[in-house]
């Protein structure tokens, strides 16, 4: 079916089904599924749809922007970048006293100070807080799940890495990417416990995720954060 609401158009389909209330659903190819009670009136369908248009909108154009990959950033005013999970903009401020380029908070914005307004300095500015933030936050992870391993990490290092959010060797030595510092807490806990259990497990068998499952039940929640959202975690 399709409705248009404020100049827009969708197309959904309508599963009826046992449930005393009306569920949207959008899957990853941008399908949406309404599921209503049966007998739901055709009008109480549509308002429920146009009571989430907005979400609706953002849901669709985050799958659009997520299957046409990573968007070539701008190192301007208001530029947004991924924190914890959540975008801010950036301020940049020219200091031509500075004795290095860094970054800091200032309300709700990233302040990115520069000793010169180069898209190259603004950049490597951010990668420097990234690295700095994702080692603070892995840093205090590990010490949080220690708890559940008897064997300790020899080392943690944040490295720049393509295809990887982590990896431990046999020497109990672990690394993560920088990146990680864009993903929310939890999703962060997750990959530093995967690469933990590593250190019981150098494989993916199943003794590694039972254990895994064991110290984080919702792990999948957490893959699937990374699995969507890694397209957006870029500098």
């Amino acid at each position: 079916m399709l409705h248009t609401y404020v100049g827009k158009t969708i197309q959904f389909e309508i599963k009826y089904k046992n449930r005393t209330s009306i569920g949207i659903s959008i899957n990853n190819y941008g399908e949406i599924e309404v599921q209503a009670p049966k007998r739901t009136p055709d009008e109480k369908v549509v308002q429920a749809l146009e009571d989430k248009w907005d979400l609706i909108q953002m849901k669709l154009k985050e799958m659009k922007d997520r299957m046409n990959g990573p968007q070539e950033k701008v190192y301007e005013n208001d530029e947004s970048f991924l924190y914890l999970g959540k975008t801010f903009p950036i301020k940049i401020i020219e200091d031509t006293n500075l004795t290095q380029d860094h970054v800091v908070f200032e309300g709700e914005k990233l302040a990115v100070y520069v000793k010169q307004l180069e898209d190259e300095k603004i950049k490597q500015a951010l990668k420097r807080f990234y690295y700095q933030k994702c080692k603070e936050l892995v840093n205090k992870s590990v010490s949080s799940y220690q708890q559940y391993f008897k064997t300790k990490p020899r080392s943690i290092r944040i490295t720049d890495s393509k295809t990887t959010w982590g990896t431990c060797d046999s020497k109990y030595q672990l690394t993560f990417n920088w990146r990680l510092a864009m993903a929310p807490r939890e999703v962060i806990d997750y990959v530093v416990v995967h690469e933990m259990c590593h250190m019981l497990h150098l494989n993916h068998d199943r003794s590694f995720w039972r254990l895994v499952g064991k110290i984080m039940p919702d792990y999948k929640e957490k893959e699937n954060w990374l699995a969507l959202s890694n397209w957006k975690m870029t500098v």
